[in-house]
Order: structure tokens, then sequence, then C-alpha cells
């Protein structure tokens, strides 16, 4: 499970957890520091902002020369583009900084980073243990000149399939990056599959936008999200080349992220 569906609206997990993680762990500081009259909602919130803003920045530096052609892009944090280790690893520092420079403070910090630190643990776990069936949906789709085509018939090397409908924003937007990367990636199947549409109105709307697109299939009746449990659009699948669903992004993607997850793909072979 990766995300937490409200009508048609879908909620990223990871983010939840983490807000959940960090709400849980300022409760249990404040309740910590209350008997002392000591308040350290602030320093934890450095924390936060600190591991967050490492965390972006080191993966920018990562994948700098795929940034630097579009500036802007860094600060659109949308993407997911970050080095969780990196801002882990600041977080940790800064709260061991207060609690070495403000003794009064120590045992609430080390109380909070605790308690968050249990919760995003146990509840990424949960949301593993809950996530669907990770293979390669068996459902039948179609070309857009009517053939039937099984998503089987890629294996082999690694796919990514890319969920999508024409009046979907995030996905107009994010398709030239997929396109891209499926020419600079030939030992990669990239699959985009329409979700819900026929085959003139998909026809119509890559001709508009002279998008030419390898592998672009019809599923009319949305089983492949039905079947991975990714209802909203755009989602973007990641298998390797025996099948198995290795990771998935619910939203909109960027160049850097998904050079990221193409390069673990490969790591995975």
């Amino acid at each position: 499970m990766d995300a937490i569906h409200i009508g048609s609206i879908a909620l990223p997990l990871a983010p939840l957890i983490l807000l959940g993680a960090f709400l849980i762990g300022s409760a249990v500081g404040k309740r910590a520091g209350r008997a002392r009259q000591i308040d350290i909602e602030q320093s934890l919130w450095n924390v936060l902002l600190v591991g967050v803003v490492v965390a972006r920045l080191a993966f920018v530096a990562v994948y700098f020369d795929l940034y630097k052609k579009e500036p802007w892009s860094i600060l659109d944090i949308r993407d997911g583009g970050f080095h969780a280790v990196a801002g882990l690893t600041a977080a940790i520092a800064v709260a061991a900084w207060y609690a070495w420079r403000q003794p009064e403070k120590r045992k609430g910090v080390a109380l909070s980073m605790v308690a968050g630190g249990t919760f995003w643990a146990v509840a990424t776990l949960a949301a593993s243990l809950l996530s669907n069936p990770a293979q390669l949906p068996q459902t039948a789709l179609a070309s857009l000149d009517g053939r039937s085509v099984q998503l089987s018939d890629f294996a082999g090397k690694p796919m990514v399939i890319n969920l999508w409908a024409t009046w979907c924003p995030p996905c107009q937007r994010e398709m030239p990056v997929l396109r891209d990367a499926q020419i600079r990636h030939p030992d990669v199947h990239f699959i985009f599959v329409n979700q819900g549409e026929s085959a003139d109105v998909v026809r119509q709307y890559l001709n508009s936008k002279g998008l030419d697109l390898k592998n672009a299939l019809l599923d009319t009746q949305m089983q492949v999200g039905k079947e991975t449990g990714s209802r909203a659009m755009p989602t973007t699948l990641f298998f390797d080349a025996n099948g198995k669903l290795i990771d998935r992004r619910l939203g909109e993607v960027s160049t850097a992220t998904l050079q990221q997850r193409i390069e673990a793909l490969h790591r995975t072979k």
C-alpha cells in the first residue's frame, strides 16, 4: 500500500508516515518537557527542516546535471527527489547538537527521536506488508492498432509501466520525460498503459503533442491499476526482468527521479 485513497484523491503514504512520525515525536517531546517547563517544539521543527532540506540538496547534487537544464525545477519537490540517508543523517546530527549544547532539552529530544523513529519504522513495515502482490499483471491489453498484448510479452528486460490518461495534467507534463527516457534506455521496456480511453482518443492526443511512443497500450477496464492497487494517475511501476514489482512512483516524475529509479532497477539484475 503506497497511498490512501479518499474518493478520487490519492495521498502518497510516505510523506504521511513522515508527518505522523513528526507529530508523535513532537507530542512525546512536549510531554517530557512540560514537567520542567521546557519547550522543545522549535528545536524539533529545526531538526525536521534541516533533514528535509539536506535530503533535497543531496539528491539534487547527485543528479545536478539533469536539474541544471531547468534550475527552477530544483524547488519543485513534488517530484519526490530526496536522499533519505543524507536527510536522516543530518536530522540525527542536529538532534545530537541540541542534546550536547542544551542539556535541559536532552531527554525531550531523545524521547522524541525514539518515538518518531519507532512510529516511522513500524508504519513503513506495515505498509510494505499490506502492499499488493508484487507480480506482473496478467491482464490482456490492446495496442492502438487493435492487437491483443500481454505484459508478459515484454519479459526478459526490466519494465517501466506508466499508467496515464489524456485528461490528466501531470500525466501530460511527464510524458516527454518518459518518452526521452525510452530513447535513452533501449535496455528497458517502457510501456504506456492508458487507463479507460479509446484508441481514437489516445491516437489523437499523441499526434497532437508530437509524441512518438513505443508500446502505447489500452486498458479500457483499468485492470492494471486495479490489480496493482494503483488507482491514481499518473502512477509509474518498475518491474525487473522477471516481472517482480521493485518500486512505484505515485505522481509526476522528473528526469532526475526517473533516472534514480531506473538505476535502482538496473541494480536488481
